[in-house]
């Protein structure tokens, strides 16, 4: 407690205009706190004690929630039928993204690319950055400087993947649907897709996890969306020298049902 303590003061420090209470009840929710203060916190340095107590907690956050090595699921074609090409290669998983351990996972971002800044947002982008640490958004912040310009939409940039039990994160910019999907819409979700893939295979990344990209928030259609990722990456793969496990992380049980049924009758049914 003493160390949560230590680490809400000094981001209190950082932005007198927060206070302990209307963020979120400091004596109920601690950790809600410190969560919120690390969600609205501007990019920049902060101290090495800060930084050493903080990776301590956010690993051991973690490790109580339970960390899921890749190397120990099974892929699809070991569960039965499966319609696409390399059944052996392509991985179905039900949890929290921020748990699991592979060579890269793959962020859903906005254009600014420096995570989600709503306090408590239940958005992938707010977890990743939350439980990765500050230094991630200090990166994302250097890195977005030295571009000069938002990220475009359908393009991937890659971090170190710090507090959290993968090496790496992909950050992708989704498009957003606002009425009806378009056929620009389908072509830039399946750019996000080649574009985290290309980066893993440049930088000789085994292992990738993809959450559902665009379809939390950005409102794309869950199983159109769930197509165009499986044959992305299917036709991927298919030519890949070092991506060899995809790992489509689905959070809920509708979304996971949706994936196992377009492996098993196929992309066009």
């Amino acid at each position: 407690m003493d160390k949560l303590k230590f680490m809400i003061d000094t981001l209190l420090k950082e932005n007198p205009k927060f206070n302990k209470d209307n963020i979120v009840d400091y004596e109920k929710n601690p950790k809600k706190l410190l969560r919120a203060l690390m969600n609205v916190r501007e990019p920049g340095e902060i101290s090495q004690e800060f930084l050493e107590v903080q990776d301590e907690f956010l690993k051991n956050e973690i490790k109580a929630m339970g960390i899921t090595d890749v190397n120990d699921l099974k892929p699809v074609g070991s569960e039965g039928v499966c319609s696409v090409t390399n059944c052996d290669s392509i991985y179905l998983w039900k949890g929290d993204i921020v748990t699991i351990k592979a060579d890269c996972i793959v962020n859903a971002a906005n254009k600014k690319m420096l995570g989600c800044r709503l306090p408590l947002h239940y958005c992938i982008d707010n977890a990743i950055h939350t439980f990765a640490g500050v230094q991630l958004r200090n990166e994302c912040y250097e890195i977005m400087k030295k571009q000069g310009y938002d990220e475009p939409t359908g393009k991937a940039k890659i971090t170190k993947g710090y507090n959290l039990p993968s090496k790496f994160i992909i950050h992708t910019v989704g498009p957003i649907i606002y009425s009806s999907v378009k056929e620009e819409d389908m072509a830039l979700l399946k750019s996000s897709y080649y574009e985290s893939l290309k980066l893993a295979e440049e930088n000789k990344l085994e292992s990738i996890v993809f959450c559902s990209i665009s379809t939390g928030v950005f409102n794309f259609p869950k199983e159109l969306a769930a197509k165009i990722a499986i044959a992305t990456v299917d036709n991927f793969l298919s030519s890949s020298k070092y991506v060899k496990k995809v790992i489509f992380n689905l959070y809920r049980e509708e979304d996971l049902k949706i994936y196992e049924n377009i492996i098993k009758v196929g992309i066009n049914e």
